[in-house]
């Protein structure tokens, strides 16, 4: 068993590295190559099975893993960035996002024939455009830098957000059953848990960012400290309310990131590295856990559902959400399109599926299938399909 897992994690890893490689040397999106990797490895041949392999370890390897993707990227959030694109980010991430989550939520209850509950799930879920996916599509695609804020901000700070809405989705719908009893506890927990992560991010990332101005940490050090504290941050955090770690990191790297530190390219560059490698690992483990199987449950309410989502909720809510701001027409040309998922939307899913399904809701089991085609769906669609058509728009 121990020689098997290691065989696995070692072909996980070279996947990875090659598939992102290869998507160098082709010129196409990684993501497509990582997910095709998966699937030969996974379902077809047989060879990794990460469920099996990794037991009940594959969630919390895969749930840290995120949170240095998500620290990372928010290291990578630069206030600047933000004023210059401001208005246009806080309506993306504020009502637009709440558009996507109620749009989803309608199209899942009315064409994709789920119960209310599970519909509910399944819009918080797909409120967030994973930065893991957007990343690597921003760094082939060439877009300028403004474009690339709207999208870069979106996918980091929607990440967290859709996570916690979908906690609050299954808590109250799990331990309450959807009573009015329940909500106004449930509410409570999650401003707890808001709070708490911002303080914690917060707090941690300038005392640590004081902490490496004042050379009270050696320079090998930094880099260590910062993802021990990084991990603790979000384990902690998570014992206030689940996934509220996501936060509580994606705001320590915000901070961290705008505090001007001594040797912070040198950090960000060593941390970059990491997260291409946990990107391309991830991705690999979670396409290669995927059951055929569960594909089959997909009818055409599904098909119809994946369309509706691609093709109607995602243009309605970015444009009904930024309207009336100082955006150009071409940005939002752009953002209407352009909303691949990827990680946490699949971690998640992968999580709450099974237990709505143990609460008493049988059609959840429809949600990780489901989630799952809309990721390959928009990674596919969105990867190929940004570069030509930022320079269509003229936003390279």
């Amino acid at each position: 068993m121990e020689h098997h897992l290691s065989q696995a994690l070692i072909l996980i890893v070279f996947l990875g590295v090659f598939s992102q490689w290869l998507a160098w040397r082709l010129r196409i999106p990684a993501i497509v190559l990582f997910l095709v990797s998966g699937v030969i490895v996974g379902p077809v041949l047989g060879l990794v099975n990460p469920s099996e392999d990794f037991g009940e370890l594959l969630r919390p390897v895969v749930g840290l893993a995120v949170a240095i993707i998500l620290f990372e990227g928010g290291l990578n959030l630069r206030l600047h960035e933000f004023k210059e694109a401001a208005s246009g980010v806080k309506r993306l991430v504020s009502v637009g996002a709440a558009f996507a989550g109620a749009f989803t939520t309608l199209a899942a209850y009315y064409i994709g024939g789920l119960s209310l509950p599970v519909s509910l799930l399944f819009g918080a879920i797909l409120i967030v455009t994973g930065p893991t996916v957007i990343i690597p599509m921003l760094r082939q695609a060439g877009l300028n830098r403004r474009t690339a804020s709207y999208l870069k901000w979106e996918g980091i700070i929607n990440d967290p957000i859709g996570a916690l809405l979908a906690v609050l989705v299954f808590q109250y719908f799990a331990f309450t059953g959807g009573g009015d009893a329940g909500a106004q506890e449930v509410f409570i927990d999650l401003g707890w848990a808001v709070l708490s992560s911002v303080a914690l991010g917060v707090g941690v990332g300038y005392a640590l960012g004081q902490a490496f101005h004042r050379t009270w940490v050696p320079e090998f050090l930094k880099a260590p400290a910062t993802f021990a504290l990084v991990l603790v941050v979000y384990g902690a955090a998570n014992t206030v309310f689940d996934e509220a770690g996501l936060l509580a990191v994606t705001i320590m790297g915000m901070v961290m990131g705008n505090m001007n530190l001594p040797s912070m390219n040198e950090m960000r560059r060593f941390k970059e590295y990491i997260t291409i490698l946990m990107i391309s690992s991830v991705f690999v483990i979670l396409t290669a856990d995927l059951d055929p199987n569960v594909l089959l449950h997909l009818d055409w309410h599904a098909a119809a559902l994946i369309v509706v989502v691609l093709f109607v909720v995602r243009p309605a809510a970015v444009l009904l959400g930024t309207a009336f701001t100082d955006m150009d027409w071409r940005d939002r040309a752009l953002l209407s399109w352009i909303a691949p998922r990827g990680i946490v939307a699949a971690a998640v899913a992968g999580v709450f599926g099974p237990r709505m399904v143990e609460a008493g809701y049988q059609d959840a089991e429809l949600l990780l299938p489901l989630i799952f085609a809309i990721v390959f769906a928009t990674v596919i669609l969105h990867g190929f399909s940004i570069g030509r058509l930022s320079k269509w728009l003229r936003l390279s």
